[in-house]
């Protein structure tokens, strides 16, 4: 018997292995047996806490996006991998439970690995990139080795003309397959802006409704455009993407590599620096902030609902500092946490280094007016950024200052924009436009998609210095202090116990909710999670030891339990 012929006969055992293991074994066996999972919630208070939890089945979209996963061939080079160390949680989030997989049937664990592992992808990007993504994975990522998925788009190669709807208004040339996606004749419209080639994306939303091409900053001069629909398909795959990791709850908001807060960042004006910066903005920034960084990049008309930052313009809306623009630790904490909710991601796992480059680089270069050739105006050489502000530590929460909150939203009529319930549906949000004369719409509260950050120190420092370019003001000087404070326990508590991914509210119990709520009790990891029904969360060697004791009253809890809000 000869070593070659040991090799080929092991080869063929082990690959006959894996087809049962991965292919049959996984079709016969359920994923789990077991839908335990523990995640995290926000309470009406506002803190972060973890929770012994079931995990949901895909909705019938999300199946769908599933199936067209499997059918798209992504998990081809996409895992979604079983994270069993502990060491990996900076990387990849918190470690896989068994529950996760309850309903993944055939699992998608993946073996080549050759695209980024997926199963903590749910909400690191928003829908927005994932449209340019599909579309074309270069325009975000040069180096990508991703094909263009152009097929999950409506998207005939036929231009179509922009014409004149009659109002003044630039609108679609009406075509059969204009017609099958607009209402030219509704009442209801939506502007569409198309990129610098001419491609104009057109989302679900704009379906039967009147399209206005809106370029209020010339972002295209043609006359034709070449659309690119979404489809039914192409919505489901995303709502499958995004519900991955999700049966944790909202545990991104305590996930430790992007948590960052700096108030300055010092570094002198650097030739070398601004080079290298240059090179990481044409890897990282381009495709939708454009090469010039007028927020005109190849990928903006996918963002059609939150256009990219104009940087040309020196407006930025997330800052510390007294003057409009930003310090370079403001700068430095937008990179690093990205925006949640919209196609600006967390760049926490780029190298501090590519950050502190392309900070330059968009300081230096890209913030400057050039309206006037020949007197250029730098901002933040005319501007200093100037004193940051300071944010003391925040009053501990209490149903008191949840009232208190209360009765400063009615008074600083937040309400007219971000609607009673926080929905972002207020009496005067339909109007709404930035600087730049681009729709924007009120935050939805609900969803606890804050885009400056999840802790009650981020919506403090949003209150206070407002969000330049939007018509969201600052209360700094006419609201106290106290009153912010209170403002934005408040605001947190929108989203208290609801679906990370849906914004609906969590099947909570009452005592349960009320136990959560007490400040006094600790759950900061999943191995101190609270269980409901007040059960000790135990691990297997615990659980052994106390086989025989009787269940306790509530997990690390002392005194009495807060009521709850509506009581």
């Amino acid at each position: 018997m000869t070593a070659r012929f040991v090799a080929l006969v092991a080869g063929i055992l082990c690959f006959f292995a894996a087809v049962f293991t991965q292919g049959i074994l996984t079709l016969l066996e359920p994923s789990a047996r077991t839908t335990d999972v523990t995640a995290v919630v926000r309470t009406d208070l506002g803190q972060l806490k973890w929770m012994a939890t079931e995990a949901t089945d895909y909705t019938p979209l999300q199946q769908r996006g599933r199936r067209v996963y499997l059918r798209e061939g992504c998990w081809y080079c996409h895992s979604q991998y079983v994270r069993p160390v502990t060491g990996e949680t900076r990387r990849w989030g918190p470690v896989s439970e068994a529950g996760e997989y309850a309903f993944d049937v055939p699992h998608l664990f993946g073996t080549r690995r050759i695209g980024p592992d997926l199963t903590r992808v749910g909400l690191k990007y928003g829908d927005e990139w994932h449209y340019a993504h599909f579309w074309n994975p270069r325009m975000l990522t040069p180096e990508s080795i991703m094909a263009p998925f152009q097929g999950l788009f409506d998207a005939p190669n036929d231009q179509v003309r922009i014409v004149d709807d009659g109002a003044g208004n630039k609108t679609l040339e009406k075509t059969s397959f204009t017609e099958s996606l607009f209402n030219f004749a509704s009442q209801d419209q939506i502007k569409l802006t198309p990129n610098p080639d001419g491609l104009l994306f057109v989302p679900l939303e704009a379906h039967g409704k009147m399209p206005l091409i809106w370029i209020p900053n010339k972002e295209y001069t043609g006359n034709t455009v070449r659309i690119a629909a979404e489809t039914e398909d192409l919505d489901a795959l995303i709502a499958y993407v995004q519900k991955l990791g999700m049966n944790r709850g909202k545990w991104r908001d305590l996930f430790e590599p992007q948590d960052i807060e700096v108030t300055d960042v010092t570094m002198p004006r650097s030739a070398e620096w601004i080079a290298y910066g240059k090179e990481v903005y044409e890897n990282r920034c381009l495709g939708c902030h454009g090469e010039k960084g007028d927020g005109n990049g190849p990928a903006a008309t996918f963002l059609w609902n939150q256009r990219p930052r104009n940087f040309s313009a020196g407006v930025f809306k997330f800052r510390l500092s007294q003057k409009p623009v930003p310090t370079d630790g403001d700068l430095l904490r937008t990179i690093t946490r990205g925006v949640r909710g919209t196609a600006m991601p967390a760049w926490y796992e780029l190298p501090i280094n590519d950050r502190l480059a392309v900070i330059q680089y968009i300081k230096y270069i890209l913030a400057v007016d050039r309206s006037d050739p020949s007197k250029p105006y730098a901002f933040f050489t005319e501007e200093p950024p100037g004193q940051p502000l300071f944010i003391g530590t925040p009053p501990p929460p209490s149903q008191d200052i949840l009232a208190h909150g209360k009765d400063v939203w009615q008074n600083a009529k937040c309400w007219e924009c971000h609607g009673q319930t926080g929905k972002g549906d207020g009496q005067k949000a339909a109007g709404l436009k930035d600087d730049f004369g681009f729709p924007v719409r009120p935050a939805n509260l609900t969803s606890g998609q804050f885009k400056s950050g999840p802790q009650v120190q981020d919506i403090f420092r949003t209150i206070s210095t407002g969000l330049s370019g939007t018509p969201m003001p600052s209360y700094r000087d006419s609201v106290p202090e106290a009153d912010r404070w209170a403002l934005a326990y408040y605001i947190l508590s929108f989203s208290a116990f609801t679906d990370a991914l849906t914004g609906e509210p969590l099947k909570i119990s009452d005592p349960d909710r009320t136990a959560l709520d007490d400040p006094k009790l600790q759950a900061s990891t999943p191995e101190d999670a609270y269980v409901p029904g007040g059960r000790p969360k135990r691990s297997a060697e615990a659980s052994d030891r106390a086989a025989a004791e009787p269940a306790g009253a509530l997990v690390q809890t002392s005194g009495d339990a807060l009521p709850h809000k509506s009581e």
